[in-house]
């Protein structure tokens, strides 16, 4: 059984950044990567981005491209996501999960993700 523990979230003002954390309990070889996704209030969970071990794939949702920079620790089973210039439509809960298997779909949803951590709270205010 996996886990994925995220931490780093918190409350932080427009303009500002946070650097969240995914740290996997184990990694088999079988865990190709690692994606992060958020769900606001009333919405539904939306893909943020993703990240293969190696770091040859990495993927953003149009929203934070330029923003927001995925990186992938392999030693310590650790993804990062490192959020700059947020802004209030960032506020969510931020979530970790892990994916198994070689291919990466053109649209990554949450289905295709195993094992997600217990979420972590981004606050951003205006």
């Amino acid at each position: 059984q996996v886990q994925l523990v995220e931490s780093g979230g918190g409350l932080v003002q427009a303009g500002g950044s946070l650097r969240l954390a995914c740290a996997a309990s184990v990694r088999s070889i079988s865990m190709n990567g690692m994606g992060w996704f958020r769900q606001a209030p009333g919405k539904e969970r939306e893909f943020v981005a993703a990240i293969n071990w190696s770091g040859t794939y990495i993927k953003y949702a149009d929203s934070v491209k330029g923003r927001f920079t995925i990186s992938a620790d392999n030693v310590k089973n650790t993804v990062y996501l490192q959020m700059n210039s947020l802004k209030p439509e960032d506020t969510a809960v931020y979530y970790c999960a892990a994916k198994y298997g070689r291919s990466w779909p053109a649209i990554l949803i949450p289905a295709y993700f195993s094992y997600w951590g217990q979420g972590t709270q981004v606050t951003v205010s205006s």
